[in-house]
């Protein structure tokens, strides 16, 4: 790969994309692409040998959906089912170079950083790049790209000497843009006392049992459950849906007993996994065929959080991070 000048490989960590431009569907914003290499490449800094002709950006307002309906014996017809479709973004780069060697280095480093996302891995995967917006007050949202089509060029006479331009289109698997700062909720065992003694004592919001649990997004998220022993029994329940599931550590597929003080088992709502501390699959732990690993709706959600056998240190630690419909 040849070399190129270092502004444009390891730029400066500026914290964003340069000076905020007017993005169509947006507003004024900056943008960075991070590379599976993890290369930041800063698309709206024109000191970069590259930068985004904003006027030809689409692609970043509300997710498309597939509607499903049900013709009506009246006319019309009654929505029956949206489905999220996977989201495309234009994005127009113009790159320029001092020299014509300056600008084929660039062309051609930029080209691999985004054509990258569809090599495989060793193991048969496909690493994302990340496109992130970020807002004049410090707020961001990501989203996962992967190169489809577009660095080819314009092909008119006098480009491609010193400048030119592609209209890349990235395709998003997920259409969802998401904050990258993560929510966590804690909740653990309160100190065990007599109600009436030395009086009336009532419980903290953050002990475990009944809680709410506010999700700020657009749309529904799947979070990452910690649980700390110890325990005999998991269950969390969503009391707004009606779902549950609950994690046995003496489960005979286990064969662990119970959490000790200390202990820790992590669960993953998407892609459903269950681990122990060691790595080890505790996915047998689960009470299937009944569990349902439950999400959290836009907004407050009702649920509880039981910890059969807890005592000092018990606690469950449930991270996600918020999910928007435009960026």
């Amino acid at each position: 790969m040849p070399l190129i000048t270092a502004p444009v490989v390891t730029p400066p960590d500026t914290g964003g994309g340069g000076t905020p431009v007017p993005l169509p569907e947006i507003g004024f914003a900056t943008a960075t692409y991070t590379d599976p290499t993890g290369t930041v490449w800063r698309l709206t800094d024109d000191q970069a040998g590259y930068f985004t002709l904003a006027d030809g950006v689409s692609g970043l307002g509300a997710a498309p959906y597939d509607l499903t309906t049900d013709a009506q014996p009246r006319g019309g017809a009654r929505l029956r089912h949206a489905q999220p479709q996977p989201r495309a973004i234009v994005w127009p780069l113009y790159v320029y170079g001092s020299t014509h060697v300056e600008f084929v280095q660039r062309w051609r480093a930029l080209a691999s950083a985004f054509t990258r996302t569809l090599r495989l891995n060793p193991d048969g995967t496909r690493t994302p790049g990340v496109l992130e917006i970020a807002r004049p007050d410090g707020s961001s949202r990501r989203i996962k790209v992967y190169y489809q089509e577009g660095f080819e060029g314009q092909g008119k006479q006098g480009t491609g000497i010193a400048s030119d331009s592609a209209v890349i289109t990235l395709w998003c698997e997920d259409p969802y843009w998401v904050d990258p700062v993560t929510v966590t909720v804690h909740r653990e065992t309160g100190t065990l006392s007599d109600f009436f003694v030395p009086y009336p004592t009532v419980s903290s919001s953050q002990v475990l049992g009944s809680t709410t649990v506010t999700n700020p997004g657009d749309v529904e998220v799947w979070p990452v459950w910690t649980i700390t022993g110890p325990a005999s029994l998991i269950t969390f329940t969503n009391n707004d849906t009606g779902e549950s599931f609950t994690v046995d550590p003496n489960a005979t597929e286990i064969g662990h007993g119970n959490l000790l003080a200390g202990e820790q088992v992590t669960i993953s709502t998407d892609p459903p996994t269950v681990r122990y501390q060691d790595g080890s699959n505790w996915v047998g732990a689960l009470n299937w065929p009944a569990a349902a690993l439950w999400g959290l709706a836009p907004g407050s959600n009702a649920v509880t959080f039981q910890l059969d056998g807890s005592g000092p240190g018990s606690a469950v630690d449930l991270t996600f991070n918020p999910r928007y419909e435009t960026a």
